[in-house]
């Protein structure tokens, strides 16, 4: 179950990170609300998942899932730039969570 806390975490973070760029620095009140709205959720559910996922584990894993799909949106939805720096410094923060998870750090 705590795993499952873990993906709605991550879920109401990138939901979150995405409403917090669509606030426009905090000047419109929709974006702004589901912001803060959405990161009180999502916390909630973090925490959760650490009563029984090591600290260093969900946090890799939030960071690099976070990470991944923030970036996709931001080049998708957003039209942010992409080059092959980005690219790879992405590419080592999903071989580091994959590391963290081989290591059995994850119990």
């Amino acid at each position: 179950m705590e795993w499952i806390y873990l993906i709605l975490a991550i879920a109401f973070e990138i939901s979150s990170t995405t409403l917090m760029k669509m606030s426009n620095g905090f000047t419109k009140i929709l974006p702004t609300v589901g912001t803060f709205l959405g990161y009180i959720i999502c916390f909630s559910f973090f925490s959760i998942s650490l009563k029984k996922i090591d600290l260093s584990v969900a946090y890799a894993i939030w960071s690099a899932v976070g990470i991944f799909v923030l970036s996709a949106i931001g080049i998708f939805v957003f039209k942010e730039s992409i080059n092959i720096l980005k690219v790879i410094s992405i590419l080592f923060i999903v071989l580091g969570v994959v590391g963290l998870n081989l290591s059995g750090a994850s119990h």
